[in-house]
């Protein structure tokens, strides 16, 4: 298998675009990271699409080529990968494995969801088929109400308070506030967090990510032949893919995610580094429990220690181990399909040191972990300084 390299980057903005369409949002992105890269849609030898729900949110379907043919590039493959939340996650998972394995040389990510073009219950409906439609969701059962489930266990189960889950809501809101491209740029206090509009007990407002609009896009090579791309190549180390079980009930601990755990195994194994090595970190805080959980189960602490090393400072901008400096899907805005490859955009573009003012102090090394549903999918990736 051959080194692989993250070559170019590029993102639009997060936010709620009434006026865009989703093809517009897509080509935004590969044209910028097209451009970071100095290279060209005839250049692209495939192109990896990940979007969770586009038939359903624009009703267009035939995804990959529809967004190939916008940016120029025919007459290769042009595919889309779907896995709920993970669906950017999958897609680069599977083009760095193609690059690896020497069939392509060149291959875009990109990652798109454009939510905001139907009403909030619509969109609740939509986002539930990422569910068990036939068990959970028919009983009534939405993804606030099934993270606050884990969110009530994980109370009990470790004595986590909601100022855990507060912290973590100010941390990613300070940080999404210094972001140019985020969708919530509102610095708020932990006051405020407690005291906001109930969701489902326990969570509120504040503990859930948005309904956005976006694209990311990110350009592949062997490393080996990245210096034609970039002066700046950032090093696939790691990467995994796995699966769990899909509905909570079927679980016999919800306050872990199995495919995230091993995913992160599998991940670290690869890298040859362990929780201890990764310096900062994006990860898929859909809820602000998800945060705490998933700093758990990427052994940056024991199980039940993700709220007090989040309250602590231990996660900020300026702590030991920053997490989700970029605002996180909290602040930054969760387009589903985009979230995965925008966290691959975030974290290598710490590691090239030009994220300005979020700009963690030790970027070396970083980790990416995407979320698919409640927990039935996980993938978890490792970039380093080529």
């Amino acid at each position: 298998m051959r080194p692989v390299a993250v070559a170019a980057i590029g993102k639009t903005a997060f936010g709620a675009f009434p006026d865009r369409d989703l093809r517009s949002l897509a080509v935004e992105a590969g044209r910028k990271c097209l451009e970071d890269g100095h290279a060209g849609p005839g250049q692209v030898e495939a192109l990896f699409l990940g979007n969770f729900a586009g038939p359903a949110f624009v009703g267009q379907s035939h995804l990959a080529p529809y967004v190939a043919s916008g940016l120029g590039i025919q007459g290769v493959p042009a595919t889309r990968f779907e896995a709920a939340c993970a669906s950017g996650g999958s897609a680069f998972f599977h083009a760095v494995s193609a690059v690896a394995a020497g069939l392509y040389d060149l291959v875009l990510v990109l990652g798109v969801e454009k939510m905001t073009s139907q009403p909030t219950p619509k969109v609740a409906e939509i986002l539930a088929s990422a569910g068990d439609l036939g068990g959970e969701m028919r009983a009534g059962a939405t993804f606030p109400a099934l993270f606050a489930m884990i969110a009530r266990r994980h109370m009990h189960q470790y004595g986590t308070r909601r100022e855990h889950l507060a912290a973590v809501a100010v941390k990613n809101h300070a940080n999404g506030a210094r972001n140019p491209q985020a969708h919530m740029r509102k610095v708020i206090t932990l006051e405020q967090a407690l005291a906001g509009k109930p969701v489902a007990d326990p969570l509120t407002l504040y503990d859930c990510s948005m309904v956005s609009d976006g694209a990311a896009a990110v350009l592949l090579a062997p490393l080996e032949r990245a210096a034609e791309f970039t002066s700046k190549p950032v090093r696939v180390l790691g990467i995994a893919q796995a699966s769990d079980r899909f509905a909570l009930d079927e679980k016999e601990d919800i306050t872990t995610f199995p495919a995230v755990r091993a995913a992160a195994e599998k991940a670290y194994r690869m890298a040859g580094a362990g929780p201890a090595d990764i310096e900062f970190a994006e990860v898929h805080d859909c809820f602000t429990i998800a945060e705490i959980i998933a700093t758990e189960d990427l052994g940056f602490v024991k199980p039940g220690e993700g709220g007090p090393y989040c309250a602590q400072g231990s996660t900020a901008l300026d702590g030991a181990r920053p997490v989700n400096a970029s605002g996180g899907l909290k602040a930054k805005g969760h387009p589903v399909g985009a979230t995965g490859v925008a966290q691959i955009c975030d974290v290598t573009a710490q590691i090239r040191g030009q994220a300005g003012d979020n700009q963690v102090r030790r970027h070396s090394l970083g980790l990416a972990e995407n979320l698919g549903g409640s927990g039935a999918t996980g993938v978890v990736t490792i970039l380093g300084a080529a």
